[in-house]
């Protein structure tokens, strides 16, 4: 995980969740492999397209379960959820809160009680 953000986002730490959005074959030079699957993307229609790729550390997930209190399973959720709002474009580095409150409310309905955003 920290090569991978370390080749991805120039931060050479370690992390808990990467999203790599799908993207136009020109985006693969920037971003690398894991973003255009052949074959797929392009033959879709709009509501089955392909959104991309989320990684998460399974390691550092258990890690901060423990520390939150909650099992494993419930921080994948959080992790997932997290990455497949970047998958749709929001960040919450650059976005006035927008991520941070739609994650907060998804996270309610689907019964998680604390997100990334708010640990950090």
């Amino acid at each position: 995980m920290r090569t991978l953000n370390r080749r991805f986002r120039r931060k050479d730490t370690s992390t808990d969740v990467l999203s790599f959005p799908s993207g136009d074959p020109a985006d693969e030079v920037r971003r690398g492999p894991a973003f255009v699957r052949p074959g797929v993307g392009r033959a879709l229609t709009a509501r089955q397209r392909y959104l991309g790729d989320i990684v998460i550390a399974a390691g550092v997930a258990a890690r901060q379960a423990r520390v939150a209190g909650h099992s494993p399973g419930t921080e994948i959720r959080v992790l997932a959820l997290h990455g497949l709002l970047h998958l749709l474009g929001y960040d919450h580095e650059r976005d006035d809160g927008q991520m941070a409150r739609l994650e907060r409310r998804l996270r309610r309905k689907a019964g998680l009680v604390e997100g990334l955003i708010e640990r950090g």
